[in-house]
């Protein structure tokens, strides 16, 4: 029997309408046409007037708390009754946040990510001292990432600081203080190890067997350096290229004379060591001292003049380190920033973009302060007080939070700031083996980004990312602080690095992934031969293995101050 209360329609109708706010996952299926475009509706106003972000196919119940400051939901992501929700959540696809759920504070979550009702994802905490009461001490967050393909079941609680890998299980119940590794099972309070949903996770190497891996992997790259040398060697132009069916460049010449420095001890055998000087030392611009890019001729094209032509900034670097291994130098100072004055200089720092733009930055930084570097091993000073003004600058606006330049925060949380200290500290702190400010801080915000799935799941690294946390972790390391969490995280991103290597070809700029294969990224290639070979050194001292590799960077990535 039907109940009906005078005029309103049926109560089983209003039920069965209600339950697809407990059901979100059968919402596009099973709504009717009203209840969609109400739905529609609710999502372009929160869209419009709070400036979330919601995938197609997405749905938010009205019967949900949502009060986020920051609210990115992927396709087919679903926020059920109950739920309540603030803070800073960025969710991927076919993720559910089940009835009662309770997440709050900075929270990413990965793809496929189902939270079971009544569970609480908790990124922020407050503070505890024991002088001031409590609701009166201010919050933190170290926030909270969950990878891909996770299932979080129900009255489960993630504490926060905590990563939870991709394919983790996080049974009923267990109350989450620690990360939580890639295709395991946890279960209690405080959470343990039951057993591997993904049995091969289990099998991550012991010391000895990570130290024979590093010992095993630089034996290979050494027997095959000629091979991936050749490979890249155009023999029409007598150039270097990248990699096959690719144009030479500028950079590519470099590259292989550091490759072949790391594995071979000398110059590339392609070409005689006199002839390749003769070549980078030609291409000089005697004006500017900058070298461009090479054209279609294969002659560099002219840099424009100032600090600093995007085209001509790296081969400061590359160049610059290609002829110093090679026993030469520049033929001309770099006149561009010989003629700077600390007034130029401070300018052109306070011009970069550390809000938005910190990689950007620290690539202008790291520029300057190597120029400046070859100009006085030239003898050519530059005018006083330029360099003071370069490393005053920096020092002044280090954050005492971070230890970083630039602001934190966007769409790619600490990726700005932590690629654009890498580049910046590069050129000037570690090059002229001055103290950096904070290093602590550095540690910390370095570890907090090497976190997060987005840029370090294994088929998401690429050798920027990776250089840019391994050598401010080398860089800090002798504060000694977090010095378990450092090893740690070097020992697993060595081991993933070393099965990466492609044989008789190097290794790739990215990771290899179904989605991104045959792409130039994900081709073996020079420039990411030159970079992870460098990378692999720096995880490996970091992890107390440098000795197996029988190598050590002199070039770009070298681990020494410059001298002279």
């Amino acid at each position: 029997m039907t109940v009906r209360t005078h005029t309103q329609e049926p109560v089983t109708a209003e039920l069965d309408r209600s339950a697809l706010d407990f059901t979100p996952w059968r919402f596009w299926a099973d709504a009717d046409d009203e209840r969609r475009d109400r739905q529609l509706a609710l999502q372009a106003e929160l869209c419009r007037e709070r400036g979330y972000v919601l995938g197609e196919r997405c749905f938010v119940s009205e019967q949900a708390s949502v009060t986020n400051e920051v609210l990115e939901l992927g396709d087919r992501t679903y926020v059920a009754a109950g739920a309540y929700v603030s803070g800073s959540l960025r969710a991927g696809r076919d993720c559910t946040l089940n009835p009662y759920t309770v997440v709050r504070g900075d929270v990413r979550l990965g793809d496929a990510v189902r939270i079971g009702s009544h569970t609480s994802v908790l990124g922020f905490n407050h503070s505890t001292d024991p002088d001031t009461e409590v609701h009166r001490q201010p919050l933190t967050s170290a926030g909270i990432t969950v990878g891909d393909d996770v299932w979080i079941g129900s009255h489960v609680v993630v504490l926060d600081g905590v990563a939870v890998g991709d394919k983790a299980v996080l049974a009923a119940g267990a109350v989450v203080t620690k990360d939580v590794p890639a295709g395991a099972v946890v279960g209690g309070n405080p959470a343990r190890l039951i057993r591997w949903r993904v049995p091969q996770a289990a099998a991550a190497p012991a010391a000895g067997g990570l130290a024979r891996e590093v010992r095993e992997f630089a034996d290979t790259a050494r027997e095959q350096a000629r091979s991936l040398l050749d490979r890249c060697w155009d023999p029409a132009t007598g150039l270097f290229v990248d990699a096959p069916g690719t144009a030479p460049t500028v950079r590519a010449q470099c590259d292989a004379v550091e490759i072949a420095d790391l594995l071979l001890g000398g110059p590339p055998p392609q070409l005689p060591a006199e002839e390749q000087v003769a070549r980078l030392r030609s291409w000089q611009d005697p004006a500017t001292g900058m070298v461009g890019e090479l054209g279609a001729d294969l002659a560099p094209v002219p840099p424009r003049p100032g600090l600093f032509d995007p085209a001509a900034g790296y081969h400061v670097l590359s160049v610059g380190y290609a002829l110093d291994l090679l026993g030469s130098a520049f033929a001309h100072p770099i006149a561009v920033v010989a003629d700077a004055t600390p007034g130029d200089v401070v300018d052109g720092l306070e011009r970069q973009d550390w809000e938005a733009g910190a990689w950007s930055a620290g690539h202008w930084v790291d520029i300057l302060g190597t120029a400046m570097h070859w100009n006085r091993r030239a003898g050519v000073a530059g005018k006083p007080g330029a360099q003071e003004a370069l490393l005053g600058w920096l020092m002044t606006h280090a954050s005492p939070r971070t230890g970083t330049w630039g602001t934190p925060g966007g769409p790619d949380g600490l990726l700005q700031v932590v690629n654009g200290y890498y580049r910046a500290s590069r050129g000037t702190f570690a090059q002229l083996g001055v103290p950096v400010p904070y290093p602590e801080r550095v540690t910390d915000t370095v570890l907090e980004h090497a976190r997060d799935p987005r840029f370090f799941r294994p088929e998401r690294q690429n050798a920027c990312d990776v250089l840019d946390v391994a050598h401010p972790l080398w860089l800090t390391r002798g504060t000694g602080h977090r010095g378990d969490e450092v090893v740690e995280l070097a020992r697993g991103l060595l081991a993933q690095a070393l099965r990466r290597w492609s044989a008789g070809e190097g290794f790739a700029f990215r990771a290899a992934h179904p989605s991104t294969a045959g792409t130039p990224a994900t081709t073996p290639g020079l420039q990411g031969t030159e970079m992870w070979l460098a990378i692999v050194w720096l995880l490996a001292d970091l992890a107390g293995l440098a000795d197996q590799l029988g190598y050590r960077p002199r070039g770009v990535h070298r681990p020494e101050p410059v001298e002279g």
